[in-house]
């Protein structure tokens, strides 16, 4: 193979399979906190195997589509792994880069760096792999910078970076239209557009998504694009609802298996409205798309869902017993002790969900927000899924008895196995025009919230890593880092935290 000559790739906090656990990944949008970075990576982060050419085995599932679109149109184009990119300066005309949160802008890297006033690793991260040698001796050559994935709104803040390493071009949205325009011109060196938007009206639709030619970190696949919950604090709104067929799935999760993936994570932005009736679940496609599934995975097999709304949760079982159907007859087995899933809070107060999230109670009225939250984590705790949880601070509109609300509802849900994570409002989807919330903005009301989070958190994490998380014996010393870090996080970051936030206040 003589080379590329369209490089995709990334820096290390995003080119990792995190020891095959996904929410590990997270831990790499903090700061090193009572460890050395370098440890703090390599239990985030951890380098991934690659063949001979420097290609991964798996990589990120966003990347892996541009990379099969451009594959099948017919380019020379491939997934390097960061450290292997210098292979290539001889023949690479074209560099992309993808990453989902490049300057630590997003949620939680946000919260995190403004609380501690540290920079979070995924930031030093990218920063480092954009200075590097490399990347300058490709740009001396004349190679094209090409930035994308879903935080590419975060080089409108990063001007100055944007400039000093030369990136040509940054696409914010779905490529796979406009990708093979961008790329003949940066081939043929014709003049490209600094900045390019995907709206909705040129999102792609199904045919015109390819099915991905190598595996995704962990095993990862789509199921559908867009929400129709039209949360006001998300982008992912904009985009229109598909269902991708079952067809395409199966043969993605064979290309994951073929490929040496552990497992399979299915992707949404709420599994359980893939074929629904708007946001009502319904039994017949879920129940089918599991089937498939574990046609494929078998019983000895990681098995994930990445998102699923509370309001979801609740009907499906209220109304069918479905959650428990689905856990008991394809997803517990004597290998799967438990399903993990990211869920969204985002406030304990109706008030305000009314106003910012009207239909994410749905199809229950908005003013039962707090009831919804608690009855799908009981059924969540009662079907072994753990849920990691988020919940927004600084919201527009947000008053002291909206937070009040939200620490009752911590209250409520200390009987529930899961971890919550309190994460400040950043300005995105239909809110993008407001401003920020930074640690000059927060009250005694949000330090309340923050710390019953925090200590709901450490409780419940010591159980999910004693009976269901990191019990693979290679995962040993991964499991005795993170539980020094919980140890030391018991003892001095409340402390830090508490004290510190206290003194801001002050001050």
């Amino acid at each position: 193979m003589e080379g590329f000559e369209i490089v995709l790739t990334t820096d290390r906090t995003m080119m990792s399979n995190h020891h095959g656990k996904e929410f590990l990944g997270f831990i790499a949008t903090g700061p090193a906190i009572g460890v050395p970075e370098k440890l703090w990576m390599w239990i985030a982060a951890p380098k991934i195997d690659v063949d001979e050419y420097g290609r991964p085995r798996e990589a990120p599932y966003g990347m892996r589509k541009v990379e099969a679109k451009l594959v099948d149109e017919g380019y020379n184009a491939a997934i390097i792994d960061p450290d292997y990119i210098h292979k290539y300066l001889d023949t690479m005309k074209i560099l992309m880069i993808g990453h989902h949160d490049y300057f630590a802008y997003g949620p939680p890297s946000s919260e995190w760096w403004s609380l501690t006033g540290k920079e979070p690793v995924n930031r030093l991260s990218f920063k480092r792999f954009m200075n590097s040698p490399v990347i300058r001796k490709a740009r001396e050559k004349g190679v094209k910078i090409i930035a994308g994935g879903p935080a590419a709104w975060q080089w409108l803040w990063e001007l100055e970076l944007w400039r000093k390493w030369g990136v040509d071009t940054v696409i914010d949205g779905e490529v796979e239209r406009v990708i093979v325009d961008i790329v003949d011109k940066a081939l043929n060196n014709e003049p490209l557009p600094d900045y390019i938007y995907v709206g909705p009206r040129d999102a792609p639709s199904i045919e015109e998504i390819p099915n991905i030619k190598a595996p995704s970190v962990n095993g990862l696949i789509e199921i559908m694009r867009g929400c129709p919950r039209g949360c006001k604090f998300c982008s992912v709104t904009l985009r229109p609802l598909r269902f991708i067929p079952l067809e395409k799935i199966r043969e993605e999760i064979r290309i994951n298996l073929r490929g040496g993936t552990k497992g399979v994570i299915l992707h949404s932005e709420d599994v359980l409205l893939y074929g629904a009736d708007g946001v009502k679940p319904r039994p017949e496609p879920l129940i089918n798309l599991h089937k498939t599934v574990f046609e494929e995975l078998g019983e000895k097999k990681e098995f994930a869902w990445s998102h699923a709304s509370l309001a979801a949760i609740k009907y499906a079982e209220d109304e069918y017993g479905l959650i428990s159907k689905l856990m008991n007859e394809y997803v517990l087995s004597d290998h799967r002790r438990f399903l993990g899933v990211e869920v969204g809070i985002e406030t304990g107060s109706p008030r305000l969900a009314k106003i910012i999230m009207p239909a994410k109670a749905a199809p229950y009225p908005a003013e039962k927000w707090p009831d919804i939250v608690e009855d799908a984590f009981r059924i969540m705790h009662e079907n072994k899924i753990i849920p990691a949880a988020t919940i927004i601070l600084g919201l527009p509109e947000e008053k002291p008895d909206d937070l009040v609300k939200t620490a009752e509802l911590m209250d409520r849900l200390k009987p529930y196995r899961s971890v919550i994570i309190p994460m400040f409002f950043v300005p995105m989807g239909a809110l993008k025009k407001n401003t920020w919330f930074l640690r000059d903005h927060i009250t005694r009301e949000h330090i309340d919230v923050m710390l019953k989070t925090f200590e709901h958190t450490v409780y419940w994490a010591e159980d999910i890593m004693n009976k269901f998380y990191l019990k693979e014996t290679y995962l040993y010393p991964v499991r005795l880092g993170l539980k020094m870090f919980l140890r030391y996080a018991k003892h001095k970051v409340k402390k830090i935290l508490k004290e510190g936030i206290e003194q801001y206040i002050k001050a």
